[in-house]
This record gives structure tokens, sequence and C-alpha cells, in this order.
């Protein structure tokens, strides 16, 4: 059984115990708000930058030192699409392609025209969560005193939520129907015109630039019975159908060529590297979270 005495005794022993443990608390604690979390945005900042360099637009009238990159695109085990795509920062400037068609053998040769460049917008939109990362990270400069855990985690949220956009839109391209990608602006784009029965689409998917071609069939007024439009999808596999201009159309054959793009490749791992040291001093401040939470401010 307890000495009662004896634990009354011992109880401002334990106060003292506890509130030297609060002091040392503290004194860690503040030393994380005041030093650890600057080091860690200045870290932030700096790979951040990096990744905002690759992304970088030319100034107005310095178009040339954003240098043109050319991409060979084919493979050795299928040459029904060859081509060369010239990238440079989010704009496609060229593409030159050639098609074997499949049922002649007979090659198709088209170009972009010389007017004409297509802007990637998978790279323009990564690029803006980049830089409004970057924007959030610089509104708390290193004379910014943090007062709470949670303000900090509400800053590592807002840049991580920017950061897992920016991811998001390299590694999901967007999904099209078949009618959305036969009357898209990148139809027009060519010279000679392309005919009625291809169709192309240029994505980013991870690090890799991606063509993918459509070679079409008209289908006979008769097959109403069989007819099923295709949804939305990033690729279109054969048989797909659509309908356009009161013609039902069925995708013969489809061909995806692509190529890796190292800069992407490096955006790709500096993201990592930012959402890792997010998640990081998160934890950090987790770890005091009994103490802040119930901290008078």
């Amino acid at each position: 059984m307890l000495n009662p005495q004896r634990s009354l005794s011992e109880l401002p022993k334990m106060s003292a115990a506890s509130q030297v443990e609060r002091a040392v608390l503290e004194e860690e604690f503040n030393w994380l708000l005041k030093e650890e979390v600057h080091a860690v945005l200045k870290q932030l900042q700096d790979v951040l930058k990096e990744a905002s360099r690759r992304f970088t637009m030319p100034t107005p009238g310095l178009e040339s030192q954003l240098k043109q990159e050319n991409f060979i695109l084919g493979s050795s085990t299928m040459d029904q699409v060859k081509g060369v795509l010239t990238l440079q920062g989010e704009a496609l400037t060229q593409a030159d392609i050639n098609l074997k068609v499949t049922k002649s053998s007979q090659v198709l040769h088209f170009q972009f025209r010389e007017d004409k460049q297509w802007k990637l917008q998978q790279i323009q939109d990564a690029r803006n969560h980049v830089n409004q990362a970057l924007q959030l990270l610089n509104s708390r400069d290193e004379s910014y005193h943090f007062k709470t855990g949670a303000e900090v985690n509400k800053l590592m949220d807002a840049v991580m939520l920017q950061l897992t956009r920016a991811r998001n839109r390299l590694t999901t391209p967007a999904s099209m129907t078949l009618p959305e990608l036969a009357t898209s602006g990148l139809m027009k784009m060519f010279t000679p015109p392309m005919p009625g029965d291809v169709m192309v689409n240029f994505y980013i998917n991870l690090s890799k630039l991606c063509l993918t071609v459509y070679q079409l069939h008209v289908l006979p007024p008769n097959t109403t019975k069989n007819f099923k439009p295709t949804g939305s999808s990033v690729l279109h596999n054969p048989g797909a159908m659509f309908e356009l201009n009161n013609n039902r159309f069925e995708v013969s054959h489809v061909h995806k060529v692509e190529c890796v793009v190292p800069w992407l490749s490096d955006t790709l791992v500096f993201f990592t590297i930012s959402l890792q040291l997010c998640q990081q001093l998160k934890d950090k401040i987790s770890v005091f979270s009994s103490f802040w939470k119930y901290r008078p401010f």
C-alpha cells in the first residue's frame, strides 16, 4: 500500500522535474522555430530555384537564350512512325514526322508550319506551380519569426500542395476524347495539312515527350447497332469509335513513340527532394506537438 505522506512529499519534486523538462522543450522548440525552420526554407529555395531554372522562359527579344533541343522519335522495333521534335522550354517549335501508312506502305511526311509553335500546357502549368511555391517561401524571409508549429505546418502544406500539383501535371497527361483531339488546334499546325484519317497528339509523361499517331477508317452508315462512342482517355486503343460531323470513325492503328527529356528527369528529382524536406520539417514539428498546441500566444 502506498504511503500517502510520501506521495505528497514527492509532488513538488515531480512538478520541478516537469518544469525543467518543459523549459528544455521550450528552448529546443524556440531554436527549431528560429534556426532550423529557416535553414530548411533556404534549402527548399535553393532546390526549387534549380527546378525553376530548368523551366526558364526567354526574356522578350532574347528568345535565342533558351536553347533549342532536338529529340529523335522512333524505335528499332517499329518504323511506322519516325520523327524529330524541337523543344524550346515549354514550346514545340518544330515537328518533323514520317508516317508509314499500314495498308499501302506509303510514307507520309508532315512538319509544323513555320509560323506555328505548340505550347505544352503541362510544362507551363508545372512551371507556374514551382514559381508559386517559391513565392510562398520568399514571403517568409530570414527576419520572419515563426510563432507556432501550426504556422510552419500551414506554410509547408501550402508549398507541398504546389509541388504535388507541379509533379502531377508532368506525371498525369490530360485525358481527351477523340472528337476533342480531331478538332484541337494541333491538327491545324502541319504542312501539308493532316489527312482526315490521321490524328496526332503530343504530351508529357513523367520525363518523356510522347507522340501518338492514330490512323482511322470511316465506318459505313449501317453500323449503328455496334457503334459505341469511346470516352476520354490519354491513349486510345484500336477499335475505339467516335462521331464527328455526321461521320463515324474507328481507330484502326495506334503508333506511340517517345523520347526522354533529361531536364524533366532532373525536375522530377527536385520535386521529390523538396517534398521530402517539407515532410521532414513537419515531422520535427510534430515531435513538439503536445507542447506547442497548448502554448499560449
